[in-house]
């Protein structure tokens, strides 16, 4: 991290400190500068010492378009399976979708965009293109990346009852993959790939087109390789990185300037609820809390049913969240919703009821210790809950939310995806976290290679305990 991030915080509450330290930064500059050819000879014999980029390079494999840059160029194929009348806008600045300029000054300097979370798997393969330890020698490379865009691809299938059509793609996919020379050196454990699907629509255990999803993920080949999705399955080679937020910071300034906006943000209401019922699916927790939101004269309910509000404007959802101190993130038709990390994004302490939406997937960018950011009121039977949400937030201590609220904003640039046409230098992002956790992984792996035991014992093996109700999640 440059050195110079320490300090540029500061300099937006302070400037008077800002000038303080710019001014010394260039008095020692000046005295450096009269010992510049010693300091140029030390640097010439050290450089070549160490490679920054020892362990990190990661190889990408060319793949044929049909597996990617063909899904983008035939965009209306795509649109089956969302709730947009036409995905191809979505495509538009790098996979960021369209930049929305009817901000009303919430966001600034060209940093909010109407992003799709499908297209996560683009704006994830445009910025491993900057990524700074590419090579183009795959001997060199510690991780394999795959560019396929899987949940793209899948979506065009998933509702067909034809099951040799869904699995077709995904099958060609690994055929081509296992072919390659990178393929023998680890048999697969050092290739990943990533979806801006939920993991589980690769997992249809049974050859029955009443099953839901590909099986893609249980195919060989590909149960030797990493899945980064933004829900994780139960099995261990599926891991879960964040949905795209709107907020796509070009620059440092913008990420400092948003942290300050939030951290000095009025919030009317004690907590809020964005969604819609589940009535459909038992043991649903959402019709109480949304019975109990409606009921309470401190909480905003923003009714996601269709045709009631505009849950899918980035700018009215943020208003929302950003109004409140506390956001309820229930489970929705799978554990986890993008609107865990919209709250974050707005500075929102998050509410979960069942471990599966958080504390258990998101484990490369979201503290281990669950009570420095978020509030847990479990739901293990719904028909026996009768917990007063409202009545736990107000038992909280004001010092307490506060702690939790700073947590929170700490933790924004974790979250977010950088512009792929730019980068941060004083923070890692989701996408740095995810690549850093991915290359730990496959290293665990050489290391147990190395010590001559079996790769492929617990690497691809479900835990049955993943999202249940631990003493850790009680």
């Amino acid at each position: 991290m440059d050195k110079s991030c320490v300090i540029s915080p500061s300099c937006y509450d302070n400037h008077h400190l800002c000038f303080a330290f710019l001014f010394s930064f260039l008095f020692c500059s000046l005295l450096l500068s009269f010992h510049a050819p010693n300091l140029l000879r030390l640097t010439s014999k050290t450089k070549n010492v160490t490679d920054s980029c020892t362990g990190r390079y990661v190889y990408i494999h060319q793949l044929p378009s049909r597996f990617n840059d063909y899904l983008l160029q035939n965009c209306q194929s795509l649109t089956r399976g969302t709730d947009k009348p036409n995905m191809c806008p979505y495509m538009q600045n790098n996979g960021l979708g369209p930049h929305i300029t009817y901000s009303q000054g919430l966001f600034s300097n060209n940093t909010c965009y109407a992003t799709n979370q499908f297209l996560l798997e683009v704006i994830f393969h445009n910025r491993m293109t900057k990524y700074g330890c590419l090579t183009n020698d795959s001997s060199l490379a510690s991780a394999i990346f795959v560019p396929f865009y899987a949940g793209l691809d899948v979506s065009r299938f998933l509702w067909l009852s034809n099951l040799t059509e869904r699995d077709s793609s995904g099958r060609d996919l690994l055929q081509w993959v296992a072919k390659r020379p990178e393929w023998k050196k680890m048999w697969g454990r050092d290739h990943f790939l990533v979806s801006g699907r939920i993991a589980w629509d690769f997992r249809r255990q049974y050859d029955d087109a009443s099953y839901w999803g590909s099986k893609f993920r249980f195919i060989p080949e590909s149960m030797n390789m990493s899945m980064l999705a933004v829900e994780a399955s139960s099995w261990n080679n599926d891991y879960a990185i964040p949905y795209p937020t709107s907020f796509h910071p070009s620059e440092d300034t913008h990420v400092y300037r948003w942290q300050r906006k939030i951290r000095h943000q009025k919030r009317p209401y004690l907590f809020t609820f964005t969604g819609a019922p589940r009535p459909e699916l038992e043991g649903s927790i959402r019709g109480k809390i949304i019975d109990q939101c409606r009921a309470s004269s401190v909480c905003k309910f923003v009714d996601c049913s269709y045709g009631v509000e505009r849950c899918d404007d980035p700018i009215n959802v943020i208003k929302v969240f950003e109004s409140s101190v506390f956001c309820l993130q229930p489970p929705g038709d799978s554990y986890t919703r993008r609107s865990i990390f919209d709250s974050i994004l707005a500075g929102c302490i998050p509410v979960f009821f069942h471990p599966g939406t958080a504390y258990s997937q998101y484990k490369w960018h979201l503290p281990k210790n669950r009570t420095k950011y978020s509030v847990y009121i479990p739901v293990k039977d719904v028909k026996q809950w009768n917990v007063n949400v409202e009545q736990v937030l107000l038992g909280i201590p004001e010092g307490e939310v506060f702690a939790m609220r700073e947590e929170v904003i700490k933790l924004l640039p974790n979250i977010i995806y950088a512009d792929p046409r730019s980068k941060l230098d004083c923070f890692e992002d989701a996408f740095d976290l995810a690549v850093k956790g991915m290359l730990e992984r496959i290293e665990k792996v050489r290391e147990a290679m190395r010590s001559g035991r079996d790769p492929s014992i617990g690497f691809a093996d479900e835990d049955h305990y993943k999202y249940t109700f631990s003493q850790n999640y009680s």
